[in-house]
């Protein structure tokens, strides 16, 4: 291929999704802890929370609630550790549906079993949802706790109000998430963009010499071979097909030249015709192969619109550092930049 990976890339440009994850699961991790302690001490009729008391049927669904909400409590400390795992949105799913059933049937049998109203807590994972999920999953929340509603025998129009309370929420709740969303979507769609900017070259799509720079560094005490080319006739295809013509050129080479560079290898544009190459562990035997592959490559016609074939050549120079080297990248380049030269000289003497 002969691009650098942009795996290391991508990793910092999801690093805000990862932070808004890993605090979704902290703010669920502490907001069900309480909710678990609150049901427990509720269903044993401890500190006056629920019925002095209660049933067993209140007791056994506290109990099986607490559960549920200490295995959700399981998978959040796992999306808390590792946030961009591909599991997560399985278990964020399915979080959402234990807080739910665990809702609804705390609801139920409250309602059935005591004489407190405790249906407007059938608000919560319709808001847990619209976070996880946005407005698709706050609706999915919405038509559980609707059907559960209305399976409940509450007094008057409690049942339809409760079902209409519940749609304010998801609404408001989900538009905003889903609204957020967007926007985060969007900043990391830009970041990509401004970064890609800044690192690559705009006519080629090549890295340029920042990205150059920064994985020579990524070399340092390992052998690294460096080629510089210069293309042989770029001027006259300027001055006889014009400036866009020679624009094409040049994105056609950079495209043949990522074409047959080695995995690992990278080409770069340092500006106007000339090029650079980088060979990690490259010796001088690579370093001709690889010449080689090049000049085979870029002395193929080139087509420009019109339909017209234009043809150049490339002087290529070579530096080598062995391993345990000093030489940046800079003087590397300069040392390429002299045997370019010297090997221009000997083309034209020839």
């Amino acid at each position: 291929m002969g691009t650098e990976t942009v795996q290391h890339r991508a990793a910092a440009l999801d690093d805000t999704l990862l932070t808004r994850r890993r605090m979704v699961e902290m703010a669920a991790l502490l907001s069900r802890s309480i909710g678990l302690v609150t049901t427990l001490l509720y269903g044993f009729g401890i500190g006056g929370i629920g019925p002095a008391d209660p049933v067993p049927a209140l007791t056994g669904v506290s109990l099986l609630g607490a559960l549920l909400m200490a295995v959700s409590c399981v998978f959040s400390l796992r999306g808390v550790r590792a946030p961009g795992s591909r599991w997560y949105t399985c278990l964020s799913v399915l979080q959402v549906a234990l807080d739910t059933v665990t809702v609804v049937a705390f609801v139920a049998v409250t309602q059935a079993h005591t004489t407190q109203t405790t249906w407007p807590v059938l608000g919560l994972p319709i808001a847990i949802a619209a976070i996880r999920h946005q407005l698709a999953g706050a609706l999915a929340a919405w038509v559980v706790t609707s059907v559960a509603l209305l399976s409940m025998p509450l007094p008057g129009g409690e049942g339809l109000g409760g079902i209409c309370l519940n749609i304010m929420i998801a609404l408001i709740t989900g538009a905003q998430s889903s609204a957020f969303q967007r926007q985060l979507t969007t900043l990391q769609q830009v970041r990509r963009e401004l970064q890609h900017q800044a690192s690559h070259d705009s006519l080629t799509g090549l890295p340029n010499r920042a990205q150059l720079a920064e994985r020579a560094e990524r070399c340092d005490g390992r052998p690294l071979a460096v080629l510089l080319l210069d293309l042989n006739g770029f001027k006259q295809v300027n001055d006889t097909y014009g400036h866009a013509a020679g624009d094409v050129l040049l994105h056609e080479v950079g495209q043949r030249l990522g074409a047959v560079l080695r995995d690992g290898d990278l080409a770069g544009r340092l500006g106007g015709d000339e090029f650079v190459v980088l060979l990690p562990e490259g010796d001088a035997a690579s370093a001709r192969l690889t010449g080689e592959r090049i000049r085979a490559a870029i002395s193929q016609p080139i087509t420009i619109s019109g339909g017209a074939a234009m043809t150049v050549g490339v002087s290529i120079g070579a530096a080598f550092r062995p391993a345990g080297g000093t030489a940046d990248l800079d003087a590397l380049t300069a040392e390429a930049d002299a045997a370019m030269y010297r090997e221009k000289h000997a083309r034209r003497a020839a």
